[in-house]
């Protein structure tokens, strides 16, 4: 775990983490892909990465997970990475939200998949958020596609879910596509969510750090 003093400290050293990570797949591939996570938590490091210099017209934004919301909804991630994200420098990069207007998710998720698998995959940075309940993307604590979602094995990128504490209907990656990233991130804040990862190997989040413990965490008061 890295700790920082204050939450502008971390998102400005998670923001130069994740460009160097996005550097350095367009010098290799010429172009990369980039995977957020929503909430309230990302706000001011969407807002320090934005600024970062790079090649941002070679750069793929999407989202971790979605709720399956529009964006005229306050609820909806798309909307907050259009707001504090695309901004500035990233104004250039191209955005695929998960989110295609389908009625349910189960009935968009071919065509999220078909999107997704269109990237320059691996992706070349995830930044995961979690939430009071252990779960991260949408890997909700009796998640109706949660065990197929932590599959390390399965084929599927992407998988809705329907979990008692997710609100709205959701789309998730799933687990292999987060493991298959060159740089992971967990990204926290307050004392709260500290004392829920200490507890990690119990809930969903701890899959992933397991199957992944090089994973770099990111945490401030």
């Amino acid at each position: 775990m890295r700790a920082f003093s204050s939450p502008e400290a971390l998102a400005e050293a998670l923001a130069e983490s994740v460009a160097t990570a996005l550097r350095g797949r367009i010098a290799h591939e010429g172009f990369a892909a980039l995977a957020v996570s929503g909430g309230t938590t990302p706000v001011r490091f969407f807002q320090a990465l934005s600024t970062q210099k790079l090649d941002w017209a070679k750069v793929t934004v999407t989202l971790v997970d979605e709720r399956w919301v529009d964006e005229s909804s306050p609820r909806s991630n798309a909307a907050l990475v259009r707001m504090h994200l695309l901004q500035g420098h990233a104004a250039a990069a191209r955005f695929l939200p998960l989110y295609s207007g389908a009625a349910t998710p189960e009935a968009g998720c071919a065509l999220v998949q078909a999107a997704l698998s269109a990237l320059p995959l691996p992706f070349a940075a995830i930044v995961l958020g979690m939430g009071a309940d252990g779960h991260t993307a949408s890997f909700f604590p009796r998640g109706d596609h949660l065990d197929a979602a932590l599959n390390p094995t399965g084929a599927a990128l992407a998988l809705p879910m329907h979990a008692p504490g997710a609100g709205e209907p959701r789309i998730t990656l799933t687990l292999p596509v987060l493991l298959a990233a060159d740089y992971l991130a967990l990204h926290i804040e307050g004392e709260a969510k500290r004392a829920v990862l200490a507890q990690a190997s119990a809930l969903p989040v701890g899959a992933v750090l397991a199957h992944r413990p090089g994973t770099e965490i990111f945490w401030s008061p």
